[in-house]
């Protein structure tokens, strides 16, 4: 999106990585005046789980990482310590979540309420005049229907829309997303160029917060009571195995089922009232219908009018034909075209129009 950077400021969220180092690289040269700061979102004491202390974010080394690269552009850097709400907010829904029988995207929650909010509020107290990230997205301001967009980025094996759809509008009229119109290959060759010292740094696409990535470590230490196994049935009630706890499987799951059948068996549905795993064939796993709640309208306002469009159901995930009904102002159904594999409660239902982000919300 096209801004006036004349005498603007604008805050930068740096995670020590190559895109918030580029994000930042880009405003600069635009003109406006740039603040980094760097979000503190959990301690290794709290998560554990991790030999280096604090994993892959938000540890000694991301924050140097950002606070160099800052230096090198003449701009301050701040680190905020948003743990305590990181905690109650996202760390907590997660493990609730998970002990429901659903499958949450946490970075979802962490965009609208941690950066979108949080970070956004900081950066208004500080006296910026905008936020930015290094997401691969783009957003605007559609005059004619008075509303800010929210866009897929031009690097479609990097967008990353998928994630932003709760952020409201009035946040996005405070943000900027300079990487939108490239793909990670510019990025990395921008970075190089300039000399930057995160112009090689890993990424990686595993939850921030579970530095070893061992989800049911994670959710025993943090549920604080202990998580009972049960039955593993088939798809008329029959018992034909035990698993190990509701929290540690997913829709579509194969391994770690620990069942011996002629053919493979996945995770059907999950059943949280009855304690049970009720699984079946691949093909039983294709669904046409699901409900979606807690509805936010990106890019367009609701009309209570059916819509056609395509939706994508997890960040993998080809977004496909549908069609999408109101059922009141925070409930839609919808109904693909084709049937789709493994639709999973707690995943995001994304409504795309081409490139534009229409709405979202999160499966039930």
């Amino acid at each position: 999106m096209t801004r006036s950077s004349r005498n603007k400021t604008v805050m930068v969220a740096m995670s020590g990585g190559v895109d918030s180092s580029v994000a930042a690289l880009l405003l600069k040269r635009q003109g406006y005046d740039v603040i980094g700061a760097t979000m503190k979102l959990r301690n290794y004491s709290e998560v554990g789980g991790d030999a280096g202390k604090d994993g892959r974010c938000c540890n000694l080394e991301s924050i140097d990482a950002a606070r160099h690269v800052c230096d090198a552009l003449g701009a301050p850097h701040y680190v905020f310590d948003f743990s305590d709400v990181f905690k109650e907010t996202v760390i907590k829904d997660f493990i609730s979540e998970y002990r429901k029988g659903r499958t949450p995207n946490p970075c979802v929650l962490c965009n609208a309420r941690i950066k979108w909010e949080m970070f956004l509020k900081r950066a208004a107290e500080i006296g910026c005049d905008y936020m930015a990230t290094g997401h691969y997205a783009r957003t605007g301001r559609d005059e004619k229907n008075r509303r800010y967009y929210l866009k897929r980025g031009v690097d479609d094996s990097r967008d990353q829309s998928y994630a932003l759809w709760g952020i409201r509008q009035e946040a996005l009229a405070k943000t900027i997303f300079p990487l939108g119109g490239l793909t990670k290959n510019d990025t990395r060759r921008i970075a190089e160029e300039a000399n930057l010292e995160t112009a090689r740094v890993a990424e990686s696409m595993e939850i921030c917060f579970v530095a070893d990535d061992d989800y049911e470590r994670f959710i025993r230490e943090w549920s604080g009571a202990d998580i009972p196994g049960g039955d593993i049935v088939d798809q008329s009630g029959n018992v034909i195995g035990r698993h190990k706890g509701i929290p540690f499987y997913t829709v579509g799951q194969r391994r770690g089922l620990g069942i011996a059948h002629p053919s493979p068996l996945y995770v059907q549905r999950i059943d949280p009232e009855r304690n049970q795993i009720v699984v079946g064939d691949d093909r039983d796993l294709n669904c046409r219908e699901m409900s979606v709640s807690k509805i936010n309208w990106v890019s367009v306002a609701p009309t209570g009018e059916s819509i056609n469009c395509e939706v994508k159901i997890r960040y993998q995930h080809r977004a496909s034909k549908a069609i999408v009904s109101p059922l009141d102002d925070n409930h839609l159904s919808i109904t693909f075209d084709v049937p789709q594999r493994a639709i999973t409660p707690g995943q995001s239902a994304v409504l795309y129009d081409g490139d534009l982000v229409l709405a979202g919300g999160i499966i039930d």
